[in-house]
C-alpha cells in the first residue's frame, strides 16, 4: 500500500517544513522579547513557525488525497519571481515602498501561465493597498511611500 498519494504536495510540505526549521533556527541568536514588547527575533520566529505549520498541513493533505507526480521545475517562473524579489530589494530605497511593491507584484504575475493584464493589474492594486494598510497604517512602520527618484522624502 502506497502511503504517499500526492507526491507534489508531500514534497512541497517537506520543503516548507525544512525552510520553517531553517529560518526558526536562524532566529535563535536574536532577542525574542514578549508578546507585548517584541524583540527583533519574535516576528521571524512566529513566521517560521507558521511556515512549518503550513508545510505540515500540506504534507498531511499529500498523504490523504490523491494527486499527480511532479512533472519538473518551472524555470521561467522561478527566474521571474526571483528577479521580482531582487528588484524589490534594490528598488525600495530609490523608488519607495509602494512603487517598488507594485512593480514587483506585477512582474511576479508574469510567472503564471494564466497571466492576463487585467488580473495582474487588479492583483497589484489589491496587494499595494493591503501592504499600505498593514505596514504603514496598521503597524506604523516608517517606510517612505515614494523614494527620491519619484520626488519623495
Amino acid at each position: 500500500m502506497n502511503i504517499i498519494r500526492n507526491p507534489k504536495d508531500v514534497l512541497s510540505g517537506l520543503l516548507f517544513i525544512a525552510l520553517g526549521l531553517l529560518f526558526g533556527w536562524q532566529t535563535q541568536d536574536l532577542p525574542m522579547g514578549t508578546a507585548v514588547r517584541m524583540g527583533p527575533g519574535y516576528f521571524p520566529l512566529v513566521l517560521s513557525a507558521l511556515l512549518g505549520l503550513l508545510g505540515l498541513i500540506i504534507l498531511i493533505n499529500g498523504l490523504r488525497f490523491p494527486g499527480e507526480m511532479p512533472s519538473g521545475i518551472a524555470w521561467r517562473a522561478v527566474l521571474i519571481i526571483t528577479c521580482a524579489v531582487v528588484f524589490f530589494g534594490f528598488g525600495v530605497r530609490p523608488l519607495g515602498f509602494l512603487p517598488a511593491l507594485g512593480i514587483s507584484v506585477f512582474v511576479s504575475a508574469l510567472a503564471s501561465r494564466l497571466f492576463t493584464f487585467r488580473t495582474a493589474l487588479l492583483n497589484t492594486a489589491v496587494m499595494v493597498v493591503f501592504a499600505w494598510a498593514v505596514f504603514i497604517k496598521g503597524l506604523g512602520l516608517p517606510l517612505p511611500l515614494l523614494g527620491p527618484w519619484l520626488g519623495g522624502y
